[in-house]
Parts: structure tokens; sequence; C-alpha cells
């Protein structure tokens, strides 16, 4: 095997200890990030960022939709789990995630809530899982004893995984013997080229790159299998809700804003604008890949959560074991109460 990377299998006890944090820590008194006091309300919100990216809250407040509400930036995220993490710890006020994510830092009773769509899949931006162009992989049998690359396990890529087996057919017996690894995505076309693993997950650039030197093919994307849909939310503490509540109205309508503005204006005038707000920051990044960008994929307007969003992960985790069944309801884990934009 190459040593250009190494493949690691990451228990389901690890995945849990990253993911995990106990009540008693998220509700801590020391929290860093906790809510106004005596009245006042907090117009500062702390949050983590992506080299080289422009998240929707970065693009909302750029465009003037966040008003008297300001964004202070203490360093970029390593993962969507760590990332509302920090936030349920109080050391940032929001943070983003997959869903099904969330739905486990809930189940550790987190007092969190959902309060937005962050990203998701649709016709421009999507995962696939590829193959070599002369794979004899065609369906979801013939992953059977297959190496399947992904960026983490337990997380969006692996249940898309597992739903593209069961609708394959396949028995949870022969769905086992499917193996998914972690590989870090600049390593997954080599990876997959170099007959390492059988299959790669590949999204954006990565993916766009990958198919421009061709031999390569798509067994299946997500949106194919699903639809179009939101797969990530913003989340932040019931505390912070309560206690800001004009604040936290401001954020999310502001972030729904740009979400719509990011569908309505031409994709040009979309990437030249996240340009300028990279280099406006300062922070020695390189915007090549911003080149690229087509779509955050939130689906609904105004990023609009539905209780959808979170029941087939509900569903998932519990059949997986995850979480127990009937223990959290969709309509529990976020709210659009925040959202002025959009239906309802």
């Amino acid at each position: 095997m190459s040593a250009a990377f190494t493949t690691t299998r990451t228990s389901r006890r690890q995945f849990l200890t990253l993911l995990g944090i106990s009540a008693a820590a998220v509700s801590c008194g020391t929290a860093t990030a906790s809510g106004g006091s005596g009245g006042k309300q907090i117009t500062s919100l702390k949050y983590q960022g992506a080299v080289g990216a422009v998240t929707l809250p970065e693009l909302a407040a750029d465009l003037g939709y966040l008003g008297d509400v300001t964004l202070d930036w203490v360093g970029n995220t390593i993962s969507g789990p760590q990332d509302i993490q920090s936030a349920a710890t109080g050391q940032t006020h929001f943070g983003s995630a997959f869903n099904g994510a969330v739905i486990k830092l809930a189940s550790t009773k987190a007092p969190i809530k959902a309060v937005i769509s962050s990203y998701g899949s649709d016709q421009y931006s999507y995962g696939g899982y590829y193959v070599l162009e002369d794979s004899p992989i065609r369906s979801a049998r013939d992953l059977i004893g297959k190496k399947v690359g992904m960026n983490t396990l337990g997380a969006h890529y692996q249940a898309l995984l597992d739903i593209y087996l069961s609708r394959g057919g396949l028995s949870k017996e022969d769905a086992a013997k499917v193996e998914p690894l972690v590989v870090p995505p600049v390593n997954t076309e080599q990876s997959l080229r170099q007959k390492q693993i059988e299959v790669g997950v590949l999204t954006g650039v990565l993916r766009d790159k990958a198919l421009a030197a061709g031999g390569i093919r798509p067994l299946f994307t997500d949106v194919e299998l699903l639809g179009p849909f939101s797969a990530g939310t913003y989340i932040m503490t019931e505390r912070l809700i309560k206690q800001n509540p004009d604040t936290v109205r401001t954020f999310v309508t502001g972030v729904a804003k740009a979400i719509d503005w990011s569908r309505a204006t031409p994709r040009e005038e979309v990437i030249a604008r996240m340009t300028e707000i990279v280099k406006k920051r300062g922070r020695n990044e390189d915007t090549a890949t911003l080149q690229f960008w087509r779509s955050y994929g939130v689906a609904e307007k105004g990023g609009r959560i539905e209780d959808k969003e979170f029941q087939l992960w509900l569903d998932w985790l519990g059949d997986r074991g995850e979480i127990k069944k009937g223990q959290l309801k969709a309509a529990d884990l976020y709210t659009n109460e925040f959202n002025g934009q959009g239906k309802g």
C-alpha cells in the first residue's frame, strides 16, 4: 500500500467518544460563550470557519443581512461533530454538522436545538460514490467484500452507503461485509486509481478534478438516492436561544436570506463575492477552490427545516443501535421560530 495515506478504521466506540458530550459538561456554568446576562442580549457571536471557504453566516454578514450582530472568528473547525461540540459546550455560539451527528449529540441530553439548515445535496452540490471505469461493480450486491473510502465513519457518507445497500436488497449480514474505511478526501482519487479501495466518495472540487482526468464513473450519488435534501444544520444551545431571542432571530433570518441570495444570484457573482470575502479577512488562504463552487445544496427556501430531514437519520441510527428507537422525535430537535424567511 502506498505511503501517501493510511486508511483508518474508526470503531463505533471511538466515534461516539468523539461526538458524545455529557449533559453535565454542556450545562456547565463556566461556558465561555453563554447567553446574555441581566436582560442584555449579546450581539457578537463566536464561531469557527473553514479554510478557503465562505460559510453562510460569513456570506450573510458581508451582504449586510445580520444587522448589528457581528461574527467573532475563533479558528477553523476540523469536523462537523467538533463544531457542534464547541457550540454545545459554550466555546462558540453556533456550529454546523450533519443532522445525524446533531441527533447523536442530542441523544446525550445535550440541550441544543437546530435553527436553520447549513448544507445539503442538489444537482450542483452532491457526494458521489465512484469506481474505476472498468470496475465490475455495478450494483449494491457487487460491493460485498469491497472497500469504500470516505472522509469519516458513522456520519453522512456511511449513512448513505447503508441506505444504498438496504435499497439494493442486501441483508444486514451481507451489508456488514462491505468495508467502509476512512480516507482523507485529498487522497481518495489516488487510492481509488491505485486500487487500494474499490469505491471512493468524492465531492466538490476533488470530484470535478477527478472526473476531468477521466477513468472513473459514479456508482451512485447521494442526490440520486434521496433527491435534493438538506443534510446539516446550524445548532445553538437552548440557553443561548432563550436569553438572546432577538439576536438569534437576526442571525437565523440573515443566514436564510444569504441562502436565498446564493440561489438567485448568478454563480460568477457569488464566487466573486466569496473571493473578495476571503481576501478581506486576511487569513492567508488560497481562493482557487472557490472557483468550483456551485451551490450550498440547502433544499428548502430560506433553509427552513422539516421533520423528514431528521427522521431519515433517526431511523438509520435506531436501526444501527446508535440510539434507542423512539428516544427522540424529529420535531423536538429543531425550530423554525426564528427564521423570518419563507413560509410559516
